[in-house]
């Protein structure tokens, strides 16, 4: 196993455990016996616990940054395809992430204050590139409005940790899908 894909494994089980028993709620035992090494043999990868939640939360960001702007900029212009591909990519996000929600609405608190700041100017990024969207379909909406309907389609899908544990994902993709882009006002393909 690759230093990366090794690392990846570690976060992921991390993920996975912080969201079922909180941050402080893990030893580092506890996560090397999930990944088949010592606890201490974690610090050959990350420097503390802490450096873990940061690697996993900012990582994250960065993803759903860079991905947005691709499927921005696949839109080629047009507002409305660009939207239908942010709310696609942001439902196949918290449906394939649903630790990661939970641990980041739960743990914030325990991220290091640089981590912290660096994931809310990603977020503020991502939030912006929704929002420059939404005032590019509806010129009229001001930036604040636009941010917010942001914000609330987030809450939406970032809902699903939450919701839809007798719907398969199939269908909970469609339903989290279709709901976000009428609360958006985004005409249909």
């Amino acid at each position: 196993m690759t230093e990366t894909s090794r690392r990846e494994q570690i976060l992921a089980t991390a993920a996975e455990m912080f969201a079922a028993r909180g941050f402080h709620g893990v030893s580092v035992a506890d996560l090397g016996a999930a990944c088949g090494i010592s606890g201490p043999a974690l610090y050959k990868h990350f420097s503390s616990k802490q450096a873990m939640l940061a690697e996993m939360l900012t990582s994250i960001s960065e993803r759903l940054l860079s991905v947005g702007q691709e499927r921005v900029a696949a839109g080629a212009g047009d507002p409305a395809a660009a939207l239908r591909g942010l709310v696609d990519w942001h439902v196949e996000f918290a449906l394939s992430h649903r630790p990661l929600i939970v641990v980041q609405d739960r743990d914030w608190e325990s991220l290091p204050a640089d981590a912290r700041e660096q994931v809310r100017r990603l977020q503020r990024s991502y939030i912006t590139l929704w929002a420059d969207q939404l005032r590019a379909l509806r010129p009229g909406l001001d930036r604040a409005s636009a941010h917010a309907a942001a914000q609330a389609a987030f809450g939406l899908l970032n809902s699903t940790p939450r919701a839809g544990h007798a719907i398969p994902d199939g269908a909970l993709r469609d339903l989290l899908a279709s709901m976000a882009l009428a609360a958006l006002d985004v005409p249909a393909a």
